[in-house]
C-alpha cells in the first residue's frame, strides 16, 4: 500500500487513497463518531515530547505541559503517564490535572489573576510552585498561605522586555504586556517575597510568548534572566530552579521553527558558558507538544459559487476552530479521500452567523458535498478555546494509538448545554 505522509505531520498519512491517523482511516472515524470530530495521534504527541527529552538528556529538568493548549482529560492522561508535570492557569485546570492522574507536586500555577479561592485550593492540593506575576499577588498569596497554615512555594515571573516576533495577541514578554514583573522591579520583588511569612522563594520564571519560530528571542531572554539570577543570589536569595517557559512554534504554513532538541542544545551551550548548566530547569511547552498531533475532520455541506468568491460550507465553525477568526491564523485543509477533477478556489467557511466564521481563505479544493476534509494542526488552541456560540455543541474527540481508538469526549448535545440553566418561573 502506498504511504504518503503530509509535510510536518508524519503520523497523518494517506494509506492508499485515504488519509489516516496512524493506522486508522479518518473517514471511518468520522462515520462512526460524526463530524466535526477532533482526532489526536498519541504517537505524534510522544514524538514531540521525545524531542524535548533528547534536548534535556543529562540535565536536571522537568517538562510541564502548558495545558491551556489542550486540556481534554485524555490528552492530559497521556502526558501524565509520560512523566510530565503541568503548567496551569486556573483552578479549573488544577482539577483537570488531578482528575487525569497528574501529580500535584509537579504542577506550576501561572496566570496574572489568581483568586484567593484558587490559591487556597492549590495550597491544599500541594502544588509544586506558584508563578507569581505581580508584587500585589505576592502580598495576597502570603496572606492566604498564613491563614491556611501553609507556606507557598513561589517563583516570580519576569517580563524581560524581549520581542518574540509573533502575533501581538500571543506575545507576553514585552513591557507593554500584562504578564510578569517588570525587569527593573525584579530584585525588589524578590526581596519582598523573601521577607513575607507565607512564602518560600524557590525559583525564577520567564515566558515571552507563543508560536515563536526564531531562536534569537530565547537566547536574548535567557541572558537577561541569568543576569537577574546572579543579582538575586548576590542579594542572598537562593533560587532552586530556573523556568524558561514555553512558546516554541509549530509549522502551520511552511513555518520553520527550530527543533526542540536542537534549540535546547544551543540554550544549554549558552548556559554552560555562563556557569549555570547544572541548575534545575523547568519548561512549559504546550502547542509544540499537541498542535500537530491533532486534526479536525469536517464534512462538506454545500458548494456555493458567487460572483466574487466561491464558498465551501462545512459543518465545522469558528466555535470549533477559533484560531482563524481570532488570529487570522492559517490551517492547512486537505481532503480525507482525494477525488479526481480540477480544484476550485474557494473560502472554507462554517455555519455560524458571522462573516468572521471562516476556516481557510482562497483554498484550491476538488470536493463535493458529503466529502470529509481534515483541518490540520488543530491539536492546540482549538478544543480548549471552543464555545457554544449559536448553541452549537462542542465536537467529539478521539485518541488514536496504532489501529486502536478511544472516544475521549462525547459530542455535546443541546441538553448538555442547558443542564445548568433555569427558567425564571
Amino acid at each position: 500500500m502506498t504511504l504518503t505522509s503530509l509535510p510536518g505531520h508524519p503520523h497523518f498519512a494517506y494509506r492508499g487513497d485515504e488519509l489516516c491517523a496512524e493506522r486508522l482511516p479518518l473517514g471511518d472515524l468520522a462515520r462512526e463518531h460524526g463530524t466535526p470530530l477532533f482526532v489526536y495521534s498519541k504517537a505524534a504527541m510522544l514524538s514531540a515530547l521525545a524531542a524535548y527529552q533528547r534536548g534535556f538528556a543529562g540535565r536536571k529538568a522537568k517538562i510541564c505541559y502548558a495545558m491551556k493548549a489542550n486540556s481534554s482529560l485524555g490528552i492530559l492522561q497521556v502526558f501524565a503517564q509520560a512523566g510530565c508535570g503541568f503548567d496551569i492557569v486556573s483552578g479549573g485546570e488544577l482539577e483537570r490535572v488531578l482528575a487525569a492522574g497528574g501529580v500535584a507536586g509537579d504542577i506550576i500555577f501561572s496566570g496574572v489573576g489568581k483568586t484567593r479561592a484558587e490559591m487556597r485550593r492549590a495550597l491544599e492540593a500541594g502544588i509544586g510552585c506558584f508563578n507569581v506575576e505581580s508584587e500585589a499577588e505576592l502580598e495576597v498569596l502570603s496572606a492566604v498561605a498564613v491563614a491556611a497554615g501553609k507556606v507557598a512555594p513561589v517563583s516570580i515571573r519576569v517580563n524581560p522586555d524581549v520581542d518574540p516576533k509573533t502575533h501581538p495577541y500571543i506575545s507576553t514578554g514585552l513591557k507593554g504586556n500584562k504578564f510578569g514583573v517588570a525587569h527593573g522591579r525584579t530584585l525588589a520583588a524578590y526581596q519582598r517575597a523573601a521577607a513575607l511569612p507565607g512564602l518560600k522563594v524557590v525559583g525564577i520564571d520567564c515566558h515571552i510568548g507563543s508560536q515563536i519560530t526564531d531562536e534569537a528571542p530565547y537566547l536574548d531572554a535567557m541572558d537577561r534572566i541569568i543576569d537577574l539570577v546572579e543579582a538575586i543570589e548576590a542579594a542572598g536569595i537562593p533560587l532552586h530552579h530556573i523556568d524558561f517557559g514555553g512558546g516554541l512554534g509549530i509549522s502551520y504554513n511552511g513555518d520553520k521553527p527550530p527543533a526542540a532538541d536542537a534549540l535546547w542544545h544551543k540554550l544549554f551551550a549558552r548556559l554552560d558558558t555562563r556557569g549555570f548548566g547544572d541548575r534545575q530547569f523547568m519548561i512549559e511547552p504546550g502547542r509544540s507538544l499537541i498542535g500537530n498531533a491533532g486534526v479536525c475532520v469536517t464534512e462538506v455541506l454545500y458548494l456555493k459559487p458567487g460572483e466574487g468568491k466561491n464558498f465551501c460550507i462545512v459543518d465545522a465553525a469558528m466555535n470549533d476552530l477559533p484560531r482563524p477568526a481570532m488570529y487570522q491564523a492559517y490551517h492547512a485543509i486537505v481532503p480525507v479521500k482525494p477525488r479526481p477533477g480540477a480544484p476550485q478556489t474557494c473560502d472554507v467557511v462554517g455555519p455560524v452567523c458571522e462573516s468572521g466564521d471562516w476556516i481557510g481563505r482562497d483554498r484550491a479544493l476538488a470536493v463535493e458535498p458529503g466529502d470529509f476534509m481534515a483541518v490540520m494542526s488543530a491539536g492546540a488552541y482549538c478544543m480548549s478555546m471552543a464555545s457554544n456560540y449559536n448553541t452549537r455543541g462542542r465536537a467529539a474527540e478521539v485518541l488514536v494509538e496504532g489501529d486502536r481508538a478511544w472516544l475521549i469526549r462525547e459530542r455535546e448535545s443541546a441538553a448538555d448545554q442547558m443542564r445548568s440553566e433555569r427558567l425564571a418561573s
